[in-house]
């Protein structure tokens, strides 16, 4: 893993890309000054920021992070269970809804019989 920042490595992905820093600050919403602070290893990128930067430079999150020094996160891909946590909580969602829908109802039959 590289212990710092990689600038040679970036530019040349960013050329290679067709990119511009001023890109890379728009894809991490930054100000360029701080892309700028990344590329002379001051500011070190975020978790989220590995993955964005990754995408934009059509890289993997791991050669971002190992480009962009030691301490970097890696982003982790969703493990296998996190589809039935997903599936079981969009299900509960659905659930809360119509809860939902039967309260208000319920509401508006209770204020429909004190208006009698």
């Amino acid at each position: 893993m590289a212990l710092f920042f990689d600038q040679e490595w970036f530019d040349a992905k960013l050329k290679e890309a067709a990119r511009t820093r001023d890109d890379v600050a728009a894809a991490l919403r930054l100000a360029r000054a701080q892309v700028d602070e990344i590329w002379k290893d001051q500011r070190e990128l975020a978790p989220q920021e590995v993955g964005v930067l990754a995408e934009l430079l059509g890289e993997t999150p791991a050669a971002i992070a190992n480009k962009a020094g030691v301490s970097t996160p890696v982003p982790t891909a969703p493990k296998a269970g996190d589809a039935a946590v997903m599936a079981k909580l969009a299900e509960m969602d659905e659930r809360l809804k119509r809860i939902e829908r039967s309260v208000a109802d319920l509401q508006s039959l209770i204020l429909a019989t004190r208006g009698n």
